[in-house]
C-alpha cells in the first residue's frame, strides 16, 4: 500500500520533501490538478459590471477555488478559444 501524501504549511516544507522523498512510494490519487499563472500581467483594465453579475462571478470563482479576477481572465480566455474554433465562426 502506498503512503498518503503529507500536507505542508509552507512552500519550503514542500520543496524540502520533494527534494528528498521517493515520490513513487506515495499515493497521488487524491491530488487535484492546479493551474499556475506564470506569465506576467502587464496591463490593467477597469471594467464596470452590474453588482449582481459581479456577485455571481465571485460566487462562481469561490466554487472553483480561484480568485475572482483570475476566474474572469479564464472566462475571457475560454471565450476567445471558442471564438477561434471553426464551429463558432459564422458563414460569410
Amino acid at each position: 500500500m502506498k503512503k498518503k501524501f503529507p500536507e505542508f504549511k509552507a512552500d519550503a516544507e514542500a520543496e524540502a520533501f520533494v527534494d528528498t522523498a521517493d515520490l513513487s512510494e506515495y499515493d497521488f490519487s487524491d491530488m487535484v490538478p492546479m493551474r499556475f499563472e506564470l506569465r506576467r500581467k502587464d496591463k490593467s483594465i477597469s471594467l464596470r459590471l452590474p453588482e449582481r453579475l459581479l456577485d455571481e462571478v465571485r460566487a462562481a470563482a469561490e466554487l472553483s477555488n480561484v480568485p475572482y479576477q483570475r476566474f474572469i481572465r479564464m472566462a475571457i480566455e475560454r471565450a476567445l478559444r471558442e471564438a477561434k474554433s471553426p464551429r463558432f465562426r459564422s458563414p460569410r
